[in-house]
C-alpha cells in the first residue's frame, strides 16, 4: 500500500509516517517547513523529502491514500493534484478510526488534561502486558512512537482533539472515533477561531458523547456543571459514570497537583473497563513521571527547581499554576508563560485569563506582536494583557530577550520556576535556560 502525507511534519502526522513506515507501507510526504524532531527521525527513516515546498507531480495515481494534514490549506497544491486525480483523501482521524474499527476505543477528551490522562491509561495498560494500540498527543517515556496502529491489539486508546480535522473536514477529530469508553475531563472554552461561542464549544462534547457506542461508558469529571448536564441526556444503554480525586496515598505518586489527581481516577475507570483491578492500577501507576511538557521536571537542585507545562489556554494555566503552589506553599513561586495560541492572541478572549496565574508570586507573560499580526488579529498593547489577568504580579514582555533578561537577574534560590508555553518564546531554548537560571 502507498500513501502519502500532506504536512508530514507535523507532531502526530510525522508519528503516523513512521508507524505506517514500519509496518511496512511505502510512505512519502511532504511540508512547508520541518522542526525538529520530525526532521531528525523523517531522516532516520528515510522519509524526509529532499526539498520543502508542495510539489503536486508527487501525487501519481499509484498512490492507495492521501493523508491531509490540519495544517495544510484547502488550495495546497498537492491537494488540488489529489481531488483532480479522484484520489482517495482523508484526515488523520479519519485513517487512525479506518484502522481501528474492530477495536475496543476508549478515547479521552476535554479541555485539559487529555494528554495526561491517555498516557497514564497507556503507561498502565503496558505495565499490565495488555496489548493496545494507541494515539497520543506528547511524547511518553517508554513509547517509541505518539501513534501505534498494530494487527494483533484489541484495544485503542485515543487521545480525543475537538479541534477540526483537516480543511476538507471541519468535523471535530474525536466525533471521528466512536467510542466505547468515553473521557471527558472538563469544559473550558478554547479554540475561538473555529467555535466562536461557549454554547458551541459546549455542543461539541455533547455531539461527542452521543457518539458513545450502545452499551458503552461515558466517564465525566463529576465537578463541571455542563458534562453533568451531558450526562443527564445520554440514552439508558449509556452508562454515565462520574469521577473526582483518586483516593490513594499522594506520597507515593510522582505527579502531583489536584487535577493530575482528577486525572488518575478517569485514567483508573478506563483501565477497569478492560480488565485492570484498581489495586493493580494503583501499583502501576505508581512509576508513572507524566507526558513531555506536562509539568516536567526540567531541572532541580537544592537550592531550586524549574518545571515546563504545555498551558496555554485559561483553565490549564490556573490548573498548572495551582498544582505548583499546591506542591510547594512556602517556596517563591515565578511563573512564566506565552500566549501563543489563535485563541490567546484574541483581544476578545484575554479576559478569560482573568486571576489565573493570581498564586504565583511573580507572573511573566510573553506575547510576540508581530505573531498576533500574522495571524491577522486585533493589535494590543502590554497593558491590554496586564488588565486582562487582572493582578499585580504581571508583567508584560512582547521581546524575548528582555524576558529572559529579567529572569537573569532575579535571585531563583529556594524559588521555583514555572514556564508554561505550547511555543517556545519566539526561539528561546527553555531547557537551556533552565539550565543556567537554576543552580
Amino acid at each position: 500500500m502507498f500513501v502519502h502525507f500532506i504536512a508530514i511534519g507535523g507532531s502526530v502526522m510525522h508519528n503516523l509516517a513512521l508507524e505506517l513506515h514500519n509496518k511496512g507501507l511505502r510512505v512519502s510526504g511532504s511540508d512547508d517547513e520541518f522542526f525538529e524532531p520530525s526532521r531528525s527521525r523523517l531522516a532516520a527513516a528515510g522519509l524526509l523529502p529532499d526539498a520543502p515546498g508542495w510539489h503536486p507531480e508527487r501525487i501519481t495515481t499509484d498512490l492507495d491514500a492521501v493523508i491531509l494534514g490540519m495544517h495544510a490549506t484547502a488550495d495546497n497544491p498537492e491537494l488540488l493534484r489529489a481531488r483532480e486525480l479522484g484520489l482517495r483523501v482523508v484526515s488523520f482521524p479519519e485513517y487512525v478510526y479506518e484502522q481501528t474499527r474492530d477495536k475496543r476505543r476508549i478515547v479521552v477528551g476535554g479541555s485539559h488534561g487529555k494528554t495526561t490522562t491517555t498516557s497514564m491509561i497507556m503507561h498502565v495498560l503496558r505495565a499490565e502486558g495488555i496489548d493496545f494500540d494507541y494515539m497520543v498527543g506528547a511524547q511518553v517515556d517508554g513509547f517509541d512512537r505518539m501513534v501505534r496502529l498494530s494487527n494483533t491489539a484489541k484495544i485503542a486508546v485515543f487521545e480525543g482533539d475537538e479541534y477540526l480535522s483537516s480543511a476538507l473536514d471541519p468535523t471535530p477529530k474525536f466525533h471521528h472515533y466512536r467510542p466505547h469508553v468515553a473521557i471527558v475531563t472538563g469544559i473550558a472554552w478554547d479554540h475561538i477561531n473555529v467555535f466562536p461561542t461557549w454554547e458551541n464549544y459546549v455542543s461539541q462534547f455533547a455531539r461527542f458523547a452521543a457518539m458513545v457506542e450502545p452499551g458503552g461508558q461515558f466517564i465525566y469529571f463529576g465537578g463541571d456543571d455542563e458534562l453533568r448536564k451531558i450526562a443527564s441526556a445520554l440514552p439508558p444503554d449509556i452508562a454515565a459514570v462520574p469521577y473526582a480525586e483518586i483516593d490513594c496515598p499522594t506520597d507515593q505518586l510522582a505527579v502531583f497537583g489536584r487535577h493530575n489527581l482528577q486525572n488518575l481516577s478517569a485514567a483508573m475507570l478506563a483501565c477497569q473497563s478492560v480488565g485492570v483491578s484498581r489495586e493493580r492500577f494503583i501499583e502501576a501507576i505508581r512509576s508513572f513521571r507524566g507526558a513531555a511538557k506536562r509539568l516536567q521536571l526540567l531541572k532541580e537542585t537544592d537550592r531550586a527547581v524549574a518545571y515546563l507545562d504545555f498551558a496555554h489556554s485559561p483553565s490549564k494555566l490556573r490548573a498548572t499554576v495551582g498544582a505548583v503552589r499546591e506542591k510547594y506553599p512556602n517556596r517563591r513561586l515565578v511563573a512564566c508563560m506565552e500566549l501563543h495560541t489563535f485563541s490567546s492572541l484574541t483581544r476578545e478572549f484575554l479576559p478569560q485569563y482573568n486571576g489565573t496565574m493570581a498564586e504565583a508570586d511573580q507572573a511573566l507573560v510573553f506575547f510576540n506582536p508581530e505573531v498576533v499580526s500574522h495571524k491577522r488579529l486585533t493589535p494590543f498593547s502590554p497593558a491590554d494583557v496586564g488588565e486582562a489577568f487582572g493582578t499585580d504580579n504581571i508583567e508584560v514582555f512582547t521581546d524575548s530577550a528582555q524576558l529572559v533578561g529579567r529572569l537573569e537577574e532575579q535571585d531563583l534560590s529556594g524559588a521555583v520556576l514555572l514556564i508554561m508555553t505550547s511555543g517556545n518564546f519566539s526561539g528561546i531554548d527553555i531547557k537551556q535556560l533552565a539550565d543556567r537560571l537554576i543552580k
